[in-house]
């Protein structure tokens, strides 16, 4: 058996993975896991599932249990700069060396998987399971662990958690999970297990019925936004939001956070109501939870990365979160003129991205993510066009497939009472993030 030497080869071996493809089914999973022997068992799980929002609310609840002293394992996806970014352990990424001898470990086992009826591992199973050897190692207090992609055949889903979150419902990953918003909380909802308390913020009548329906079906308490606990927004400032909470568990005042957009304040109250669980039901401290909400960072998400020029990095790839971002850019920042740039995946359709985004535009700039899948500038170009038109919009556009080169443009342009964003996939955003902070390349994977 070949064995790796060192992290980029290892690293690029998982990498390596991805042609073989996202194959939702939990089977590939047990089985790797039977050979490594179970190291999930024993974790003390937070899982988290949604449309958007899962990044945020991982954060809020890594933070707030650290702030609280406990040590705590997290698991999020996609990187932003480099691979170790998704596995991390009290906020650290997991080390390189780790990151070699886990990987010399799953090889053959991954291998002997390959080789039988289940078919070969994908990606985001091999690294699922190399985040829970790690955890296994480390013995975190506490895990947070956001799914993948959907939920009910998400590798993620293996485990039984101590509280599951289902932050939202919306348009995403149609193709894979169906079309339909029913169908979608469907596989959302199927992290939801036997006598596990759920919290989420749902709000479509439809998919509350999908979740209520499986948490009736597992004997699982639902607590839902605006029913079950609610958050008063007391003021929405650039940098500094503060809010009121309130649920059967009791009533929080002024609380901080500085993750930018009103949509945090649903993050933020379902985060708090997932601990206040954890509080009520397993003996929790929460002495941590006013300090951890305010500390709480999470990059790509209406991100300031510059002062001068102004640019804003926020990573809305779907309806929702266009609709988000746009909220934020009427509400949250102000400005003379908006210069926009976004690059995007073929996986999906963007007509309703735009028609959220482009009225609020004064230049927009469209580019390609140095990623597989990437959508051709000019087929973005052709669509953008054609909403401008419907909607009667006078927008300069500009079309540069090279993404440093159309960066490079938008700062030219952008003037001091301007603002510039960049938006569209995590991929973008994780090239152009690395690129203004640090000048490099960033890694990228599945």
């Amino acid at each position: 058996m070949e064995y790796f030497n060192d992290v980029a080869s290892a690293v690029n071996w998982v990498e390596g993975i991805v042609p073989f493809g996202i194959k939702p089914g939990l089977d590939r999973m047990e089985r790797l896991l039977d050979r490594l022997g179970h190291p999930e068992r024993g974790l003390s799980f937070i899982h988290v599932a949604g449309t958007n929002g899962k990044g945020s609310t991982c954060a809020f609840l890594t933070e707030v249990l650290l702030q609280s002293g406990y040590s705590v394992g997290t698991f999020t996806s996609p990187c932003i700069e480099r691979f170790t970014n998704r596995i991390q352990w009290n906020g650290a990424d997991i080390p390189e060396q780790e990151v070699l001898a886990i990987t010399n470990v799953l090889k053959p086992l991954v291998e002997e998987v390959a080789q039988s009826d289940l078919g070969h591992p994908t990606m985001f199973e091999v690294t699922t399971c190399m985040a829970f050897v790690y955890f296994a190692q480390v013995r975190p207090d506490f895990v947070v662990l956001e799914v993948g992609l959907g939920g009910r055949l998400d590798s993620t889903n293996v485990v039984t958690p101590l509280v599951s979150v289902i932050t939202n419902i919306g348009h995403d990953h149609m193709a894979i999970l169906g079309n339909s918003l029913e169908k979608i909380a469907f596989e959302k909802a199927g992290i939801v297990k036997r006598g596990v308390p759920v919290v989420s913020a749902a709000e479509q009548e439809e998919v509350i019925e999908v979740i209520r329906q499986r948490c009736a079906d597992q004997g699982s308490d639902l607590y839902l936004l605006n029913r079950d606990f609610e958050y008063e927004e007391v003021s929405s400032e650039l940098d500094e939001q503060t809010f009121n909470f309130r649920s059967a568990q009791g009533r929080r005042e002024r609380l901080q956070i500085r993750l930018n957009g009103r949509h945090q304040f649903k993050n933020a109250s379902v985060t708090v109501m997932a601990l206040e669980l954890l509080r009520t039901r397993h003996g929790v401290n929460l002495l941590g939870l006013e300090e951890g909400l305010a500390r709480t960072k999470w990059a790509g998400r209406l991100e300031m990365v510059s002062g001068k020029p102004r640019l804003v990095l926020d990573g809305a790839h779907n309806p929702e979160g266009a609709q988000t971002l746009a909220d934020a850019l009427r509400t949250v920042y102000s400005y003379k003129r908006l210069h926009l740039m976004m690059g995007m995946l073929n996986t999906k359709e963007h007509s309703e991205y735009l028609k959220h985004v482009l009225p609020l535009v004064d230049t927009l700039i469209i580019t390609e993510p140095a990623f597989r899948n990437e959508l051709p500038a000019g087929d973005l170009y052709q669509l953008a066009q054609r909403i401008a038109d419907e909607q009667q919009l006078h927008i300069r556009m500009h079309v540069e497939p090279r993404w440093k080169e159309a960066l490079n443009m938008l700062l030219d342009i952008t003037r001091e009472e301007d603002l510039a964003v960049v938006s569209g996939t995590l991929y973008l955003i994780s090239d152009v993030r690395s690129w203004i902070l640090h000048k490099t390349e960033s890694y990228k994977g599945l």
